[in-house]
Order: structure tokens, then sequence, then C-alpha cells
């Protein structure tokens, strides 16, 4: 009997133990509006971001150390929501290979850094997609004096530059086995490295996501004398990646990037949403923190969707200012909302 109360109260304590460990990361039981995430932020004073080492568009940094990108603004959109102030965030730039570590370690708090979600990288413990803010897929780039104009044209032998730790790697090598084309990976940790390497002419060509592929080719020595191929070889959702154990502020990184999408929708943009406060519209006014009280449910204000779309803008903005201004995609593509000919949809905020 004796034994038997033992092994229960052995049970109960670990039981307890395991009870304080998850109050401990997630700030207690996740209440209504509770995030252990968000008070220290709030306390630090600024949102921590991981993103890339450099890629324009996406997350770049000028001569200044000015971060500019739409994987940049969804840190601006989240520090605008919590802090008040989109410009209160410190950016951690990270190679592809140890930006999982930095965010499950507790260096950052926001992933955004165009990272493509997939089912083994969401099932890992210790990392939750929010998101997508752009729908890619991964094409390869070449030397437009190689008579190369078609992935068909490849032969055995292919040099191909490339990333190391990335999906990059396994769909150029699923890719050329299909093909059952024999190649050399030339694989770098850094983007900048992959880039130079193929510049100087180290490999054939290089592989990586086609938005990836139209920002680094103007990082080269003559853009003009290089071209994407046609073809796409895979799906690349690209989005924002956060710790798994705090269910507020991943709803907060979430609803930050949809309010972005869904005020291009209902056509508020930085200039004008002030405004759209005397809409007729109840979608509009529950954005613009009119109506409704939504920022209760992560523990904000009323009003920290509508810092988001003054200070950030919606993703029509966003996109156009990183992406299309400087001529990296001007065609916005499967990135058009969904009520102009893309797939960008999300839920409504309600």
């Amino acid at each position: 009997m004796f034994k038997n109360i033992n092994k229960i109260f052995a049970f109960v304590l670990l039981s307890l133990m395991v009870f304080v460990y998850a109050c401990d990361q997630t700030g207690g039981q996740q209440g209504k509006g509770q995030s252990k995430t968000l008070k220290n932020t709030q306390k630090k004073g600024f949102v921590r971001c991981g993103v890339s080492q450099g890629l324009p568009g996406f997350s770049n940094a000028d001569a200044s150390g000015n971060w500019t990108g739409v994987d940049v603004d969804v840190c601006r959109a989240v520090a605008a929501a919590v802090l008040g102030d989109a410009n209160k965030v410190k950016y951690t730039p990270l190679s592809a290979k140890e930006r999982f570590t930095a965010l499950t370690s507790g260096e950052i708090d926001v992933l955004s850094r165009n990272t493509t979600w997939t089912l083994s990288r969401d099932a890992d413990i210790g990392l939750t997609f929010v998101g997508v803010n752009f729908y890619d897929g991964q094409g390869f780039m070449v030397r437009k004096d190689s008579g190369i104009t078609s992935v068909n044209d490849f032969s055995d032998g292919i040099s191909a530059c490339t990333n190391i730790g990335t999906t990059t790697e396994l769909n150029m090598r699923d890719f050329f086995n299909s093909k059952n084309i024999s190649y050399e990976p030339v694989a770098f940790e850094k983007a900048d490295e992959v880039v130079a390497a193929y510049d100087s002419g180290r490999c054939d060509t290089y592989t990586t996501d086609k938005s990836g592929l139209a920002a680094q080719r103007t990082k080269m020595t003559n853009p003009d004398d290089h071209m994407v191929l046609p073809e796409t070889i895979s799906k690349e959702p690209l989005g924002p990646v956060v710790r798994q154990g705090d269910s507020v502020w991943e709803d907060i990184v979430r609803w930050s990037l949809n309010v972005m999408i869904e005020a291009e929708e209902y056509g508020i943009t930085s200039s004008n949403a002030d405004a759209m406060k005397n809409s007729d519209n109840p979608a509009i006014k529950r954005l613009v923190g009119a109506e409704g009280e939504l920022g209760a449910a992560f523990g904000l204000d009323n009003e920290w969707s509508l810092r988001i779309i003054k200070q950030v803008g919606n993703y029509g903005e966003s996109y156009k200012r990183n992406i299309a201004d400087p001529g990296i995609l001007p065609d916005r593509g499967p990135n058009q909302l969904w009520t102009k000919g893309g797939i960008l949809y999300v839920p409504p905020a309600r």
C-alpha cells in the first residue's frame, strides 16, 4: 500500500512540476490577454525580430543600418500594435542555418525572414508558423550567354549554388534526381556568399526562391547578364514564425499580419485610416478601432490595429514600397488579393 502511495505522490509531484514550468514559460495559464512574451516586450521597450542577412525587398539594411522590407514590416506592425511605435524593433540578422535556434533559445521573439512553412517545421517542437506574407516558388538563375533557356536544357555535371540549411537544398536534390541529372552542389551558409560564388563563375546556376533570385540579381556585378528561368519547381509559402508556448503572442503576430492584408482588401491606407472611422461598414470600423473591442483579446487597447495601418501601411502599400517600386517583382502574381485574382486571403477581424 505504501508503495502505491509513494507512486501516487511522485506522479502528483511530477504533474505539479510540469504545470509550474508551463506557467513560467507562458506567463501563467493563457487567460484573456495574458502573455509573458508581451509583458517582457513591453518591459524591454522593443520587439526582438530575426531577419535575413540581407535580401532586398524582404529584409535588408542600408548603409546607415536602417532595415526595410515586407518581412521587416511584419515586425514593425507588431511593434506598432504592442508598443505604439513601429520603429521600436531590434533586428538580428540570421543565416538560414541558425534562424530556428535563435528563436527557440529565446534570442528573438519573432522570426520574419523569408522562411518556408512546411509540415516538418510546423510540427517541430518549439516552432509555430502564424501565416503567409509571401507566396513563392523555387527557381533557377543562369547567365544569359550560357545558352540555357529552360531547366530542360540542364545536363549532367551541372554545378548549382545554394544555401545550407534550407528547403532549397532538398528541392534541388529532388528535382535533379527526378530528372536523372547528376549535379554538383556548391553550398554556403550566408546568402551573400552564394551570390558572390555564382557571380564569380563558381557554379553554372543559382537556385533559391524566385523572389530571392530577383532580389539577389540586383546585387550582381552586371545584373542584366543573368536571367531567371521560367519554371517553378516547388511551393514556398513564406511567413513569420514564433516560439510555441505563448498562444496570445502567437495571435498578436498572426493578426498584426492579417490586419495589413484585410486593410488592403477594404481600401484602408496609412493616409485615410483616421477618416475611415466614419465608414458605414462595420468591418472597416473594427479595423480602425471605431467599433468593438478586439484589442482586449490580446491585452491591448482598441487602436492597436489602427496604429499598424497608420504607421506601417496595408499589405499593398508594403509590397509596393519594398518590392514593386524597386523593380524586384512589379507583378504581384499570387500575392495579389483574392478579390483581384491572387490567393491572398485572411480570416475576418471580428
